[in-house]
């Protein structure tokens, strides 16, 4: 009789606290003799995948096994490495499905027409072919919604939410967000002696394209200023208050965090380059658009540090490994009970397994009242008792709970 066998997979950007969750659920398999398959680099490897082709299997496919993932923990990053591939638009054809039947859309942005092909059904082969029973996705926004379709599709799937922007909905807490934190409030604390050595004003860019979680838990715990996407400031105000820290401050400095979307009023986010497969474009650095404001308008010279892809990097916390380790057993509990389209979350700070994001509802936001001075362009530091230990709560526990109430 075959073996019970389960895939796992990283998609989207890397964060610390990845291979936590890999090592927990193949050590599981192991207990339960149950085979786990490593889907290496995302969704592309269900969607490019060749099996008849033994350099094509060996690159997208690792069996995974004590041996092979006994330390992987102990370092950040993702040993199954990962991609941005979304496979219901495929920007270009893998060679061995070039002249196949496959659903191809045409789309025309800015007068540009563009081919995008659905591999859904490949993908759907491959898991088959692969002989995976259950999928454990683990991802943003991004990957988590190609996930919610192929449990409507019938595939066996649980997802584990990750990113540093902590902006996945039904969860109070991503993977990768508190190892985010604490680096980026350790550069800022180190950058103090060079700011403060110059005289100057220090503007740190951290990642948070939608949603100010980065910003501003980082700016709660330096206590500095911040500028989040869900709120437009003042440009003159918020000027002016950064003079007069620079001002009030013995060493004559200033510091303050944005969000890479964060904005102004008068300001126009720019954005450049192709977009990824989910549609996005890159940023341009607001850092320097900042920086730039405040020269022409004072006269004062800054000092801008781009924290972006240095926060992903390195070694798992405390808490990222703790949750990564939970959010992964959680996962593999629920396989083994054949529970499907759920994902490990933390709810009103408890662990929880709620129902996978609906994509269409786009990503979490803060709640700029209850967390946001808008007049000091600060964190609130008031009013925290009785909130979860993340100081935000989910957005869909209302609905969560009359679903569950149909249905016991």
């Amino acid at each position: 009789m075959a073996k019970k066998r389960i895939g796992i997979l990283t998609g989207g950007g890397d964060v610390a606290g990845l291979n936590a969750v890999i090592k927990s659920v193949t050590y599981r398999g192991s207990e339960d003799d149950i085979e786990v398959v490593g889907l290496r680099r995302g969704w592309e490897a269900l969607t490019h995948l060749n099996l008849d082709d033994p350099n094509s299997r060996s690159h997208y496919v690792i069996p995974l096994n004590r041996e092979n993932t006994r330390t992987i923990d102990r370092r950040g990053g993702t040993v199954l490495h990962s991609s941005r591939v979304n496979p219901s638009k495929i920007q270009k054809l893998p060679d061995h499905l070039v002249g196949n039947d496959v659903p191809v859309s045409l789309s025309t942005n800015g007068g540009i027409a563009t081919k995008t092909w659905d591999l859904t059904s490949r993908v759907l082969a491959n898991l088959s072919e692969l002989g995976i029973e259950h999928l454990i996705a683990i991802g943003g926004d991004d990957t988590l919604s190609y996930a919610a379709k192929l449990n409507e599709l019938g595939v066996q799937i649980i997802a584990i939410p990750k990113t540093m922007d902590n902006d996945v909905r039904n969860t109070e807490y991503c993977i990768g967000f508190s190892t985010a934190i604490t680096r980026a409030s350790d550069a800022i604390q180190r950058q103090r002696t060079t700011v403060g050595s110059h005289e100057r004003i220090g503007i740190f860019r951290v990642f948070g394209r939608d949603a100010g979680f980065t910003a501003l838990y980082t700016a709660y715990a330096t206590s500095i200023r911040c500028v989040i996407p869900e709120y437009k400031v003042d440009l003159d105000k918020l000027i002016r208050l950064l003079i007069e820290d620079k001002r009030a401050n013995p060493s004559n400095y200033a510091l303050i965090v944005l969000s890479e979307g964060a904005q102004w009023e008068g300001y126009k986010l720019r954005e450049y380059g192709e977009p990824d497969a989910y549609g996005h474009r890159k940023k341009a650095n607001v850092a320097e658009s900042l920086a730039d404001e405040i020269k022409q308008r004072t006269g004062e010279e800054t000092i801008i540090s781009d924290l972006t892809y240095d926060l992903r990097s390195g070694d798992p916390d405390f808490i990222d490994k703790l949750v990564a380790l939970t959010f992964g057993n959680m996962a593999y509990d629920a396989m083994l009970e054949g529970k499907t389209g759920l994902m490990s979350a933390l709810v009103e700070g408890r662990y929880d397994l709620v129902p996978i994001p609906d994509a269409k509802l786009g990503p979490r936001k803060l709640d700029v009242a209850s967390s946001y001075n808008t007049e000091r362009y600060r964190p609130i530091y008031a009013n925290k008792q009785g909130l979860p230990i993340f100081l935000n709560r989910a957005s869909y526990r209302v609905d969560w709970a009359l679903e569950r109430l149909a249905t016991t």
